[in-house]
């Protein structure tokens, strides 16, 4: 179910399984068995990954060996892998274990700035000023995130206006994408399509994407509502791994394989192999003793282990 053909319109998949949705997960894979879900994942067509977090293991012990995942990874094959980095220190970790692209993330709602990362928007912001320039000075591309674009759990409603004022910040700081999160995911289309059309007033709607949780199994028809908004870029993660620590019942970002049964279905071209994701789906959840969450998966495995007719 590959699609190839060059003559289709084509929409870039950002693969989250192996930090937003690993580091959501109660079990803690080693790193090696983290190389093989990357590696996995390269195997399947995907070209941008995000593998790690330069993070504390106190706070985010799922992502402990993050520095040696990332000296580990190849450079040549093609694939761009980056990490998440809170600040400063963990930019400079992230530049010492040969990663050439980093992410930072903000938020759209005071209440979860501060519950998340212990301070407010704008602190966040100066926190990010060092983390860019000298991003900017080594070569290292930065891309942002908005979380609770579309809902906070502690403060309820999120104005579009608002997530469009974090958005541009991040985008005239230097960050050359920024990815909108649905963080506890209960955002609908008409809501999706409001957001999208505010941001895209203040940034190239080419520089958007959409990173949705599927908590209230809006994310697939959110993701329709962006594309026909004009964005071309989704978040994802292999079988729904993950969650939100903040918000009970949170499932995790998309699945991917989801995501590429609407894309492909609709004639766009993604270069990602959704058989091969079906299976690596399967593979990463059986390690981490759970089912997979994508239906897309779950029917597609049930097809190919059904008893054939007579």
């Amino acid at each position: 179910m590959t699609q190839s053909s060059t003559l289709r319109p084509t929409v870039k998949i950002v693969e989250m399984g192996a930090r937003d949705g690993l580091q959501n997960e109660p079990t803690q894979l080693s790193v090696d068995a983290r190389l093989a879900l990357i590696s996995g994942l390269a195997a399947a067509g995907l070209r941008h990954i995000e593998a790690g977090a330069f993070v504390s293991p106190c706070w985010v012990p799922q992502m402990a060996g993050t520095d040696e995942l990332f000296r580990r990874l190849p450079h040549n094959d093609g694939v761009n892998y980056s990490a998440l980095v809170p600040n400063l220190k963990g930019l400079e970790a992230a530049l010492e274990s040969g990663c050439r692209e980093v992410a930072v993330f903000a938020a759209a709602s005071e209440a979860f700035s501060r519950k998340n990362i212990n301070c407010s928007i704008d602190e966040s912001f100066q926190r990010f000023l060092p983390v860019l320039e000298t991003a900017r000075k080594a070569g290292i591309r930065v891309r942002g995130y908005v979380s609770c674009a579309l809902g906070c759990p502690f403060s309820g409603a999120v104005a579009p206006q608002d997530v469009a004022d974090v958005t541009s910040r991040l985008y005239e700081m230097g960050c050359y994408e920024i990815s909108l999160g649905d963080t506890i995911g209960t955002g609908r289309p008409d809501e999706t399509a409001r957001l999208i059309e505010h941001c895209a007033r203040r940034v190239p709607v080419e520089a958007l994407a959409g990173h949705f949780h599927d908590t209230y199994g809006m994310a697939i028809a959110n993701i329709h509502a962006a594309l026909t908004e004009g964005v071309r870029t989704f978040d994802s993660s292999v079988a729904g791994l993950g969650g939100c620590p903040y918000s009970p019942g949170a499932t995790g970002n998309v699945a991917t394989e989801d995501v590429l049964y609407l894309l492909h279905g609709m004639g766009y071209d993604t270069g990602v192999n959704l058989d091969a994701m079906v299976t690596l789906g399967n593979h990463i959840s059986e390690a981490l003793g759970r089912v997979t969450c994508s239906r897309v998966g779950r029917a597609l495995s049930a097809r190919i282990t059904a008893p054939s007719g007579h």
